[in-house]
């Protein structure tokens, strides 16, 4: 885990929590990236890329019904997501990334900036509560020419 947190950039430690940044926004699409802040999907999406994978720009519930660009693990490794809510409905589920051991690496606005929390830390907020589980990107197919 110390590897992978070490190995971010300083300017992700640095993002703000924007719940209007997020995948689709007139926003992202005009300036993407994290300089501008980021909601949770926006941020672990970008977390991802920067360990080369390339995760789709979904929303939660989008996230956790796609079966093209990712797929359900039952048990989460490093850069797999982890999608938390306060019911078992993935709509508006918390998206963070998984980084070893009992950490998840996510943007909250309740922290506003990036935090790694287990998953007491998660249990113990009435808005995380539930577990919906993890999502493994997967590698895509490199593009002819």
């Amino acid at each position: 885990m110390r590897a992978m947190i070490t190995g971010l950039p300083a300017e992700f430690w640095t993002v703000r929590y924007v719940g209007s940044r997020f995948p689709g926004a007139a926003s992202v699409a005009a300036r993407p990236g994290l300089a501008d802040g980021a909601n949770c999907q926006v941020f672990a999406y970008e977390v991802l890329r920067h360990f080369g994978l390339t995760p789709p720009d979904l929303r939660s519930s989008e996230l956790w019904s796609d079966t093209g660009a990712t797929v359900h693990v039952p048990v989460a490794d490093r850069l797999d997501l982890v999608l938390f809510n306060r019911t078992a409905d993935a709509y508006g589920a918390h998206v963070g990334v998984h980084v070893g051991d009992d950490a998840i690496l996510h943007l909250c606005a309740e922290v506003g900036r990036p935090a790694v929390w287990g998953a007491a830390d998660f249990a113990a907020r009435e808005r995380y509560a539930v577990r919906l589980g993890a999502k493994r990107v997967l590698p895509r197919p490199a593009s002819g020419g």
